[in-house]
């Protein structure tokens, strides 16, 4: 029941932030519902479709349309504009991203995926649908943005966590919450203290060569 409610969660945060991502760059109202159903259900698609796992999840579960169509449409008529839209859109895709890569990972291990291929699909779960939405927005997607730090990063290490807890603690009814938790603290300390991985730049002698 926890997961259920942990997805409808996720799908609905989701939603939100597809919306805001629309925010201010001239999109209609069906432009809008596009971006939020693309960015609730892009990563657990792909993710469904990689395990064989068909219908995938919000055809075969109509209700998570529902609760995506809901929230984009109370977010699109939310009628006073935030005061700070991209710091907005940073936090929801960062609750998304926890839910999500977690409730991935979960499914991959249902299924007899193995460890590896929990993390890997868990983590495109999490980032996939947000790719997307930037790519139909012409925008670079946020997980290759340096300025967007350790975004993919946090996906790996909670899945990785998650996945660790569960090989040893099977039963244990914490675990999708620890992994969940250790997913968005990474990210928001990311966000707070502006953390980031190493960027890679050519040394003063590839430049010169390159004149």
């Amino acid at each position: 029941m926890m997961q259920l409610w942990l997805e409808h969660f996720g799908v609905a945060v989701a939603a939100i932030s597809g919306v805001q991502a629309a925010r201010g760059k001239g999109v209609d109202l069906f432009g809008v519902v596009v971006l939020a159903l693309v960015t609730a259900f892009g990563g657990g698609t792909i993710r469904d479709l990689c395990l064989g796992a068909t219908p995938v999840f919000w055809i075969k579960h109509t209700d998570y349309v529902l609760t995506a169509l809901m929230a984009a449409l109370a977010m699109f008529a939310f009628p006073k504009p935030l005061s700070s839209p991209k710091r907005f859109l940073e936090y929801a895709d960062a609750v998304a991203l926890s839910l999500f890569t977690i409730v991935g990972a979960a499914k991959c291990l249902s299924l007899d995926a193995s460890p590896l291929i929990a993390v890997i699909l868990g983590t495109a779960t999490g980032v996939a649908g947000g790719i997307v939405r930037d790519v139909l927005l012409n925008d670079l997607p946020m997980v290759f943005r340096p300025d967007v730090r350790l975004y993919a990063t946090a996906g790996i290490i909670g899945a990785t966590a998650f996945v660790l807890l569960k090989r040893f603690l099977p039963d244990a009814s914490w675990v999708p919450l620890a992994g969940i938790l250790v997913t968005l603290v990474i990210r928001l300390a990311a966000i707070r203290w502006e953390l980031k991985l190493p960027i890679y730049e050519p040394n003063q002698t590839d430049s010169n060569k390159s004149k």
